[in-house]
């Protein structure tokens, strides 16, 4: 919310030396954030004045049309002769008054204006368009064009308000009353202590038999509608320059007079209003719900297919209006100079001031992805009792501006409502703050923010009707702190118990995000939101398990509406846009959570408020929401290893992937098994099974290895992308991180090498696992350090894996025959589990 400190003036009496900077400071301790003071025209420098175009010359031979012109500005250039300028501009002609910016003056951003020379003349000052002069857009493109009342001569730095300071206020959802001047200038003047003028105070008439018809079928999603008319408004009338001006300091563009006025009324009450062309409207005006399907072409010339819970204005023909929202075109004002002179501009006109339900608006701006000053005050909370002063104001400012007729007819439509009230303990506020503040401190500012208080210890406020977001007793104390200022609340600094520190689970995360990190990949956190779409991008099985997700109710993107199951998807999207910004050799990692919904879905229940849960009912709150593990992620492409002098590089592979695996295994000290596999997104003959061992059985906790092709087509991935994800949970569950130091034994090793020749399908896992268990408590370690295919030498199909076996014995030196017998052990255990034989 942008609020001129000049409109800001009129409703409270600031000291005259207090500027921007002071007001921002005193708003901010009284809790609105108020991000900016902008400070307009403050490098403007005159002499600026109006001047009255006497000639004007077309220039022949350039490029775009040039215009040399002579222009009276009375005695601003101490001789009284006309001044002579060169312009461009062509939206002006011989006796329009427009601004002049003479030389030795300073527009904004430094611009110094002198006599020069250019196209063949020389130009003495400048004919200024909005734009040249900062005053934002005027909807013109092109030359300031003033009223022809307006004096020659006369200094255009004050006649057009170009100096002046504006705040820019980043309103919060719950404060909605500050989203108008009325509400700012009523928070400045509670932090000053001075009186406001409040601009809804007016003399309104009370609603009568001869008003417009107005039929309300929907009272739960509009409470109050007021229908004022106005009628022999001159086509001819504009907006003021000080109407025009304000609009544009708030943010707005000046479209026509009764527009206009509706958005300056709107600025300044807070209420949204509409103004239909009278002649347009055909019979009795309602407010109802949509029929499915129904059309409306919006203000935007756009059509819109409106759905059934949407709110709408209608006439006899259907709808006109999006309620709340924005009007419909075939009630459009017809403007003067948008008709181009044509016959029927708009002369009498229905103003509609209306309270709308703020989830009904909300919900139908974000269904047609249409945001306006009107649906963003509704949505946050509209003053329902300010609906007949604005359309009042708004009657008052036509007659007063386009010499129209205000009729006597007034309609009001009101359902029936009573005041909210709300019991507080006087010491309530004391409690919340710690800060001891007093029945008489707690009662005044309760009424300084509008409130009626009545009783001693126990407290009964009507909250006002400009805050509806004052629901509870912990409202009205938060109102009393911050008024009273929450830099002066005493600062605690808490006390955590000792001995306690990360839990187990934190301390694992940490550590497996510092091994990947020293591994040289990079943490890419993602949002934990899906398309279910990804699964067949990833060739899940129809029957997978991750397929079955947790749905939003209200997702932040309509794409992407259900809890992630995997970590892939996010990791993998991520990876593609690097890559598709230049960065190809990528390491991406990310710990997270994944959501697996329960077969049988329950709802949660209500919790209490007034005291802390038992252990049953959090038991009972958990039991109903999805399992939610802790999964880690890591996905490769490009170079693992770079080239250059030291050597040739290589790229990510298969491998990369599973040994990303091993590492965090290592890391929560769990044992783990690496054999083939084949699922969903990897290459089946380029897939490892990751396998842990839980209660003596066997259980799968992920896969690494290659991607397959058509899922990197399918995702827009790099070729030879590599990936892995498990379940970092059962890897704490089963693990054993207790730190083990290195035994250095004092006996020597015992190295055997042994060749097998085994079947092509046969894994290298499987071969290694015999011979493990066949060696028996002697083997230290085993290394596969080549594999052999040649079919002339070893028969077709058959491959041969070479080992490095090391025996070691704790407690004598092996002999010969020992660390020999144990390799044939192995050997023989290999031969019979998986027809391995020795080589040569």
């Amino acid at each position: 919310m942008r609020v001129p400190l000049s409109w800001l003036r009129e409703y409270v009496d600031l000291p005259a030396t207090e500027t921007g900077r002071d007001v921002q400071a005193k708003l901010i301790s009284a809790g609105l954030e108020v991000e900016t003071v902008e400070h307009l025209g403050a490098d403007l420098k005159g002499p600026l004045v109006v001047g009255q175009v006497l000639t004007i010359e077309e220039l022949e031979g350039f490029k775009k049309p040039i215009r040399f012109c002579t222009v009276d500005v009375g005695q601003a250039n101490g001789t009284g002769e006309p001044q002579e300028i060169v312009c461009g501009a062509r939206n002006f002609s011989v006796g329009d008054k427009v601004v002049v910016v003479l030389p030795g003056a300073t527009l904004p951003g430094g611009f110094s204006i002198s006599a020069r020379k250019t196209y063949g003349r020389t130009s003495h000052g400048m004919i200024c368009s909005s734009d040249e002069l900062g005053m934002g857009d005027d909807g013109t493109h092109g030359i300031i064009v003033l009223p022809p009342e307006t004096e020659v001569g006369r200094d255009a730095i004050e006649l057009l308000e170009l100096v002046d300071e504006v705040l820019d206020i980043a309103v919060t959802a719950n404060r909605g009353d500050c989203l108008s001047i009325r509400g700012v200038a009523r928070e400045t003047a509670i932090a000053y202590g001075l009186p406001l003028r409040d601009p809804a105070l007016l003399d309104v008439p009370g609603p009568n038999a001869f008003g417009y018809p107005v039929r309300v079928s929907d009272p739960v999603g509009c409470d109050r509608f007021t229908a004022r008319t106005v009628t022999g408004l001159s086509p001819e009338a504009r907006s003021p320059i000080w109407l025009q001006r304000r609009l544009q300091k708030v943010g707005m563009r000046p479209i026509s007079l009764a527009v206009d006025v509706t958005n300056y009324v709107m600025m300044e009450l807070g209420q949204p209003l509409h103004a239909y062309d009278r002649t347009l409207v055909r019979g009795t005006v309602g407010v109802r719900r949509a029929e499915e399907g129904e059309k409306l072409v919006t203000l935007d010339g756009v059509e819109r297919t409106l759905h059934a819970e949407d709110l709408v204005i209608v006439d006899e023909r259907g709808p006109i209006g999006l309620a709340g929202v924005m009007g419909g075109a075939n009630t459009e004002i017809a403007d003067h100079d948008a008709t181009e002179g044509a016959a029927n501009p708009t002369t009498d006109v229905v103003i509609e001031a209306a309270h709308f339900n703020a989830v009904a608006i909300a919900r139908t701006a974000r269904r047609h992805k249409l945001s306006t000053e009107a649906s963003r005050r509704f949505e946050r909370g509209v003053d329902p009792q300010a609906a007949a002063a604005a359309a009042q104001r708004t009657v008052d400012l036509l007659v007063l501006l386009a010499g129209g007729t205000a009729e006597a007819g007034v309609t009001e439509v009101t359902a029936p409502s009573a005041p909210h009230t709300i019991t507080l303990p006087a010491d309530h506020p004391d409690r919340v703050a710690g800060v001891t503040y007093g029945r008489e401190t707690v009662v005044r500012r309760l009424q300084e923010i509008g409130c009626d208080v009545y009783g001693q210890d126990e407290l009964i406020v009507t909250v006002p009707s400009w805050r509806p977001d004052l629901a509870e007793a912990n409202d009205l104390a938060e109102e009393v702190i911050r008024l009273e200022g929450y830099e002066n609340l005493p600062s605690t600094l808490p006390k955590p118990p000792s001995g306690r520190g990360l839990t187990h689970r934190q301390r694992l995360h940490r550590r497996v995000g510092r091994a990947l990190a020293g591994a040289g990949y990079v943490e890419a956190p993602n949002y934990p939101f899906i398309g279910e779409q990804v699964f067949d991008q990833l060739l899940l099985e129809a029957d997978d398990p991750a397929r079955r997700v947790v749905r939003l109710t209200n997702p932040l993107n309509d794409e992407e509406p259900a809890l992630r199951t995997s970590l892939l998807p996010g990791l993998l999207g991520a990876l593609r846009r690097n890559d598709g910004r230049g960065s190809h050799d990528l390491a991406l990692f990310e710990t997270g959570l994944v959501f697996h919904p329960h077969q049988e879905q329950r709802a949660a229940g209500h919790l209490p408020v007034d005291r802390r849960p038992t252990d049953a009912e959090l038991a009972s709150l958990d039991a109903v929401l999805p399992d939610q593990p802790r999964h880690v992620a890591v996905v490769l492409a490009g170079a693992r290893e770079q080239a250059g002098w030291w050597g040739k590089g290589r790229p990510a592979d298969w491998a990369d992937a599973v040994e990303a695996g091993r590492a965090v295994a290592r890391e929560a000290g769990a044992e783990l098994i690496v054999r083939k596999g084949q699922y969903g997104p990897w290459h089946p003959g380029r897939c490892a099974e990751l396998v842990v061992v839980v209660d003596g059985a066997e259980r799968v906790v992920g896969h690494a290895g290659e991607l397959h092709p058509r899922v990197l087509k399918a995702l827009g991935l790099p070729a030879r992308t590599s990936a892995m994800e498990l379940d970092l949970d059962v890897l704490e569950a089963v693990g054993d991180d207790t730190p083990q130091a290195p035994s250095i034994s004092t006996f020597p090793v015992a190295t055997q090498d042994v060749a097998l020749v085994v079947d092509k399908f046969v894994p290298h896992a499987e071969v290694e696992a015999a011979l493990r268990e066949g060696a028996g408590e002697l083997l230290e370690g085993i290394r596969l350090f080549d594999v052999y295919e040649n079919d002339e030498q070893l028969g077709d199909g058959r491959k041969s894996l070479a080992y490095a076996l090391r025996f070691r014995a704790a407690d004598r030196t092996l002999t010969v025959d020992e660390a020999s017998a144990a390799r044939d052990a192995a050997v023989a255990l290999a031969g019979e589990r998986t027809g391995a034989v020795l080589r040569g």
